[in-house]
């Protein structure tokens, strides 16, 4: 077999492979459960219909204990070092900011040896975040953008992350139904965030929005 049959017939095994596992609970959900199971505390990821040029989607939705003006605060300060605590971010720079414009550089244990640079504008009123790769060549990324949206509940707040991206292997990323998947990261992720800012609440109680 001449090595771009065994390429072709190898990507065909992974393919079949990865969508027998789809529907896993590991996987991202369809259909959005009761809002018992969100009340858990437990990180909700779903699948979304990708963008005309491809790619892949996905929104998490999490609760976090504390107030919506403490995770705003948490969440918009971009000239930190708790961020480090973070497994999969091995660094992190606050390049600029300037009104509601934030750009920061980041590099990434699960992607070594490249550096993502993030420009983020902030819109205080409606707590949302709009993020976009600005250097997707350079990080070996097609694209990815999105945003995050917080919702006061009571003295809890939800979180909505919205991401669109493409780059080569994502279907695997997206789709690995165990650690290393997409799935694993974005629970890690969520968990970590719930646990940071109940850690530094005190810091962010009585953040005035900026």
């Amino acid at each position: 077999m001449s090595p771009k049959l065994l390429r072709i017939f190898s990507y065909g095994i992974i393919f079949f492979f990865l969508s027998s596992f789809s529907d896993l609970s590991a996987q991202p959900l369809k259909v959005e459960p009761n809002d018992e199971k969100f009340l858990s505390g437990e990180p909700l990821i779903y699948r979304l219909e990708a963008e005309a040029r491809g790619g892949y989607a996905h929104k998490l939705v999490y609760l976090v204990g504390a107030p919506v003006d403490v995770v705003w605060g948490f969440k918009t300060d971009f000239n930190n070092e708790f961020v480090l605590t973070n497994k999969f971010i091995e660094e992190h720079y606050l390049i600029s900011r300037e009104d509601y414009v934030v750009i920061t550089e980041a590099k990434y244990s699960n992607r070594p040896g490249v550096k993502f640079k993030w420009r983020t504008t902030l819109s205080p009123s409606s707590y949302r975040l709009d993020f976009i790769l600005v250097n997707p060549q350079k990080s070996r990324q097609k694209f990815h953008y999105g945003h995050i949206q917080l919702e006061p509940l009571g003295q809890n707040t939800r979180v909505t992350h919205i991401a669109y991206f493409d780059f080569f292997g994502a279907f695997l990323w997206v789709y690995y139904p165990w650690s290393g998947g997409m799935s694993a990261f974005l629970r890690y992720m969520a968990r970590w965030e719930q646990q940071t800012i109940l850690r530094l609440r005190e810091k962010y109680t009585g953040h005035t929005k900026r």
